[in-house]
């Protein structure tokens, strides 16, 4: 296995620092080093893949809610301006 970066930060990267880093650090510090540094592979690959898919179809249902409640915004406003021009 070949590090990605050293641990004493000899090569400059930009590395983003995510909570799931956080997290699986604070879980478990050889496992982060494992995969965060030396780069090997999760064992879990399967899981990871089924959680990621879970993920962007929970996303898709938050976009079609709010562009639901955009709709839904527009035509209170279209039916409430009609019935001012009617009660005039």
């Amino acid at each position: 296995m070949k590090p990605r970066h050293s641990a004493l930060g000899t090569q400059h990267s930009k590395r983003v620092i995510r909570a799931s880093d956080l997290a699986q650090y604070k879980y478990c510090a050889r496992a982060w080093w494992l995969g965060s540094v030396m780069g090997a592979p999760s064992a879990n690959v399967r899981e990871l893949q089924d959680g990621e898919a879970a993920h962007q179809a929970h996303g898709r249902q938050v976009w079609w809610s709010r562009a639901l409640l955009v709709v839904a915004v527009i035509i209170a406003v279209v039916a409430l301006v009609m019935l001012i021009a009617l009660v005039q």
